[in-house]
């Protein structure tokens, strides 16, 4: 597997260098690495759209960004440039191009050998052979990326199966992929549309730090990008700090959490028992990592729910200060409550399998 990356996007055809050479900045200290730059709505000359683009490309590459720009066929005809010779995209500096609509499997095949040694970046949001078709004629294949699409229009994002499955088909050539996450602030996209700019549409109105959380859950998922412009910096700094390689659950503890169940939720590697059941989520060692120190009973009278995190207690013999989280409601008096997930998080525990490694942090 990859290394996993943070990734903004720009339009420099709606916006000022200015503004987007501030917010690389921002995104560059909170540790962002990527680029996405639409070049779907181009304005000008050749001359003066390769030298607006440049230019801001330029400021990425200082700061350590990859820069792949977002084309259309419409745009390599309206800059006369030739599939053959990609030199335009290499004279603006860039890492690669993302191609917004695909050809025959030869072209991009072709594409991916090329002499400037550019990213081809293939659209995923489809659930069709076109990926095979281009693996069959023996595509360059470390310089073939894939990135899903963004939705402006709400309602209209991919539902969770589909995503699953366009995006399984480039896992299996473990192909780099990428996939777009909303800012709930940002106001700027492509089109004169923007209801977040998301790939998934359950993700469209959650904090960004949980679309991101859930991207990177699936596992189908190397980058994933911010849609729209401009995010805040709270919003990069909640993605900076997320867990990229396993899922942290947001924890909200109940008053009277003692300081057993503190150290119980938040110092072990969890990881789920690999014999599961549909009532809860077991995380086991620590039972017998703090099988000696008291825990009394406490919040354990009401019904359990979705998503509650359970700590055995005094009287639950040798489960005492074993760590549960709830999947289905239920009572036991042996078991107390120490607080719950976040209600937008919820969705992350469908990703917590038998032997699945996970944090708790509050």
């Amino acid at each position: 597997m990859t290394m996993r990356k943070l990734g903004l996007s720009i339009y420099p055809d709606h916006s000022k260098y200015e503004d987007n050479k501030k917010y690389l900045e921002l995104g560059h200290k909170y540790g962002f690495s990527r680029i996405f730059m639409s070049m779907l709505e181009v304005q000008g000359s050749i001359e003066e759209t390769k030298a607006k683009y440049q230019k801001i490309v330029d400021v990425g590459n200082k700061l350590g960004y990859q820069t792949i720009i977002d084309v259309s066929p419409r745009i390599f005809k309206q800059l006369n440039i030739s599939y053959s010779d990609l030199k335009f995209f290499s004279d603006l500096h860039v890492s690669g191009i993302r191609l917004d609509q695909g050809f025959d499997g030869a072209t991009e095949a072709l594409l991916s050998y090329n002499k400037y040694g550019l990213i081809i970046e293939l659209n995923m949001s489809n659930n069709v052979d076109y990926l095979n078709n281009i693996m069959s004629y023996q595509a360059n294949t470390p310089y073939i990326y894939g990135c899903h699409n963004f939705y402006p229009q709400v309602g209209t994002a991919l539902p969770y199966d589909f995503f699953m499955e366009c995006s399984k088909r480039f896992k299996k050539f473990n192909i780099h992929t990428a996939a777009f996450v909303a800012s709930q602030v940002g106001n700027m996209g492509p089109w004169n549309v923007n209801d977040g700019l998301p790939t998934l549409e359950i993700d469209r109105r959650l904090p960004i730090e949980v679309q991101t959380k859930h991207l990177f859950a699936t596992n189908m998922i190397d980058d994933v990008i911010i849609g729209n412009a401009y995010a805040s910096e709270a919003e990069l700094a909640a993605m900076a700090n997320l867990n990229r390689y396993q899922v942290e659950f947001h924890i909200d503890f109940v008053k009277d959490i003692n300081d057993i169940e503190k150290k119980v939720a938040l110092v072990p590697q969890h990881f789920r028992r690999g014999d599961v059941n549909n009532l809860v989520i077991r995380s086991t060692m620590p039972r017998v990592t703090y099988k000696d120190i008291p825990n009394a009973p406490h919040d354990n009278t009401q019904e359990f729910k979705r998503g509650d995190v359970l700590v055995g207690n005094d009287n639950f013999g040798i489960y005492k200060n074993e760590l549960q989280i709830v999947l289905e409601p239920h009572k036991e008096e042996r078991k107390n409550k120490i607080g719950s997930i976040s209600k937008d998080e919820l969705i992350l525990l469908d990703f917590i399998k038998p032997w699945s490694k996970f944090k708790l942090s509050n």
